[in-house]
């Protein structure tokens, strides 16, 4: 299923969209696949697939240590590919999540044509900027592949224009200043931000960083088309004492975060 088919249908049935994040390699490569299909299974209806990258300058310690673990496991970009292959086998839209560096180191375009052949749906780029985008834009539009990217409480409303003009299938709007990490409340600069990106586009709005728990994704839904979770699940994969068990949290997690984004009050 494409993204804009995945949030038409949750629009349809009156709820919001979850997606869920793990870096790819995280407890390894066939236990993120695990932790992903559980993930699917429990109600998440977007998946996002971390890159892991020595630099991750606006992630959070949670998700820090994660992509150390997965560096240090040996992760590669094959691996990414292998495990969005895996994954978009469950029928859900599979982004990936990457800084930009990895994907010019491999090849634009080649990463382009070799993600939409695994079956992905999109890349999330949080460091690539509408200046610089042109190149990705251009693999994007020509392997059929919805470019995603990020607007802040910080944007400036031209910013925001400019920015949800170059999304396809969600914006992606961060909830929070600074770094990435589940927080005890969401946070009251969210629902500003999104009445800013409706003022300019009519595209879904999904809102990330700090959702933990399914009454904050019941909350975030109640204005965002989209809540995305990242930290929340990767703690629960950190703490498990094996891949089973990574699994069995992972999925816990999301069923009270599906069911969140599918209360009423919509």
């Amino acid at each position: 299923m494409r993204l804009d088919e995945t949030f038409a249908k949750a629009r349809a049935d009156s709820r919001g969209v979850l997606v869920g994040y793990l870096p790819a390699g995280l407890p390894s490569v066939d236990g993120a696949v695990g932790c992903f299909t559980a993930m699917v299974e429990a109600g998440v209806d977007v998946v996002e697939v971390g890159l892991p990258y020595s630099d991750p300058v606006l992630d959070g310690p949670v998700i820090q240590t994660a992509v150390d673990r997965a560096l240090a496991a040996g992760t590669t970009t094959a691996d990414v590919l292998r495990t969005v292959e895996a994954v978009a086998r469950t029928g859900v839209p599979v982004l990936v999540m990457t800084y930009w560096n990895p994907v010019e180191q491999y090849g634009v375009d080649r990463f382009a044509a070799d993600l939409a052949a695994a079956g992905g749906a999109g890349l999330i780029t949080p460091d690539l900027t509408p200046e610089e985008a042109g190149p990705w834009l251009a693999a994007a539009d020509g392997h059929g592949l919805d470019p995603v990217f990020l607007v802040a409480p910080s944007s400036t409303d031209e910013r925001i224009a400019r920015i949800t003009a170059l999304c396809r299938g969600f914006v992606y709007a961060t909830s929070v200043m600074g770094v990435t990490g589940a927080r005890e409340r969401t946070s009251d600069r969210a629902p500003r931000l999104v009445s800013r990106v409706r003022a300019v586009t009519d595209k879904p709005v999904s809102v990330g960083l700090g959702v933990s728990s399914g009454d904050q994704a019941a909350e975030v839904a109640g204005y965002a088309d989209g809540v995305i979770v990242g930290s929340a699940f990767v703690r629960r994969v950190l703490d498990a004492p094996s891949p089973a068990a990574a699994a069995d949290g992972v999925r816990a997690l999301a069923a009270d975060l599906a069911a969140g984004v599918r209360r009423p009050a919509r």
